[in-house]
């Protein structure tokens, strides 16, 4: 089989979510699952991940249609990693009620060898140590994206610091930006952990955007303005898919271009915003992308007197 674009190696699970705006039960979720839609508007992402018996065919047909290889996805004996979870108020930070960790207990990921000689890597949030074993069967010279959470930088520091060492665009949100550095302002946690190895820093702020910091200076990027947000769940790997996507089909330059692929990543998670599960997402095209594109580069632009 041919290699894909990209390999996306994660969480696939079924999830059940309540929110303000209504109730989903054992939804189509997972790391993987949220970039890899994402990615697969701009390029052809293959995913490794497990899934247990009960995983619903229907979701392995929406993937499949989507153009994402499965070959990677394991079907093991036992239950699908399934999260439970509510959100609140402005819906900021869930709230979990239930984890179910299922066959992805055992998760051990095995590259397939149409995948190992792929260009381009995103790691979501696994275990670091699954992370850095992930990296040992890719080829030596590809292009490696990370995530994390707090729980691996509070319990596996040192093994994150092998990861972060190792990839070349690393992804945090805020809080985890300065729990890895030990800095609280961004811009110094940003270049702090650029130091430790990643050439290209990427700090999400959610409804605020995100930072991009790389050798070529500062990106701030906004995010898309909503009037109705159902579901956040997803809304960070959304984003890291759609941008590494973007990287994948145009390839890494200069500033503009790590621009250009944070914005398709903000534009993105804003569909995955407006609805449970990938269901937004799902809706995204390229002429409402465009749409929402512009309505960003028409927010932005300003014009400043200059002073006397």
């Amino acid at each position: 089989m041919s290699k894909p674009d990209l390999v996306i190696v994660g969480s696939v699970a079924l999830d059940s979510i309540r929110t303000p705006h209504g109730e989903r039960s054992r939804v189509l979720g997972g790391a993987a699952t949220y970039s890899a839609v994402a990615a697969s508007l701009l390029c052809r992402p293959g995913i490794v991940g497990v899934i247990g018996r009960d995983f619903p065919e229907e979701h392995r047909i929406f993937l499949e249609q989507r153009g994402i290889d499965l070959e990677g996805l394991d079907r093991k004996p036992g239950e699908t990693f399934h999260w439970k979870g509510r959100y609140e108020g402005d819906m900021n930070a869930a709230i979990t009620e239930d984890t179910q960790l299922g066959v992805f207990a055992e998760f051990s990921p095995t590259i397939p060898a149409s995948y190992r000689e792929a260009d381009y890597l995103f790691l979501g949030n696994i275990h670091p140590q699954l992370q850095l074993d992930v990296l040992d069967q890719m080829k030596p010279d590809v292009f490696a994206a990370a995530d994390t959470m707090n729980l691996w930088i509070n319990t596996t520091h040192e093994l994150l610091q092998k990861v972060i060492r190792r990839v070349h665009l690393m992804l945090l949100n805020d809080a985890e930006a300065r729990a890895v550095s030990g800095r609280y302002n961004l811009l110094n946690a940003a270049e702090e952990i650029r130091r430790m190895g990643p050439s290209i820093v990427v700090i999400k702020k959610g409804e605020h955007g995100a930072m991009v910091f790389s050798e070529h200076g500062i990106s701030l990027i906004p995010a898309v303005p909503l009037s109705t947000a159902k579901d956040p769940t997803g809304a960070g790997d959304t984003f890291a898919g759609g941008m590494v996507g973007y990287l994948t089909k145009f390839g890494i330059g200069n500033r503009s271009e790590l621009a250009g692929a944070a914005l398709m990543g903000a534009i993105l998670a804003s569909f995955t915003v407006e609805n449970f599960s990938v269901t937004g997402l799902a809706t995204a095209t390229p002429q409402s992308i465009a749409e929402r594109k512009g309505l960003l580069q028409a927010a932005t632009q300003t014009e400043m007197q200059t002073l006397a």
